[in-house]
């Protein structure tokens, strides 16, 4: 199974993320979520908010939170152009709350001067990070 692997990079406009061989590699796309494995047919995707999954040669899995971005699969190497990304660890999950909470209290309060788009947006980022944090 060690010889199965995908080689994966995780970018953001400001850091690397994630360098190395995965066993398999999950995304929310914007039409649904979707796995790669080794051997995947070439594609392009975009991806949307949520949770982005790796499983490890050694067995372990690690959660990301993703804004969304772009992921280029071609012979066996994944390459995520992401937005943000943050990991489980990295997740402050009581300002993700307290940012729920606001989007919500804006939605709620439909003020005219507010995006509601925009605050739709922000509550799902919210959301997420608190989905991925829960998975420490």
């Amino acid at each position: 199974m060690a010889d199965k692997v995908l080689n994966l990079e995780i970018v953001t406009p400001t850091k690397v993320i994630f360098k190395g061989d995965v066993i398999s590699f999950s995304a929310p796309g914007v039409m649904g979520g979707f796995q790669i494995l080794y051997n995947h047919a070439p594609m392009l995707s975009e991806i949307g908010v949520g949770v982005v999954k790796l499983q490890q040669p050694n067995g372990s899995e690690t959660f990301y939170a993703t804004s969304g971005g772009f992921v280029d699969v071609l012979n066996n190497r994944v390459i995520v152009l992401a937005e943000t990304v943050e990991s489980s660890d990295e997740i402050d999950k009581v300002r993700a709350e307290s940012a729920r909470d606001r989007a919500r209290q804006k939605l709620v309060a439909r003020l005219m001067e507010v995006d509601s788009i925009e605050v739709k947006s922000a509550l799902d980022r919210a959301l997420n990070r608190i989905k991925v944090a829960e998975n420490k």
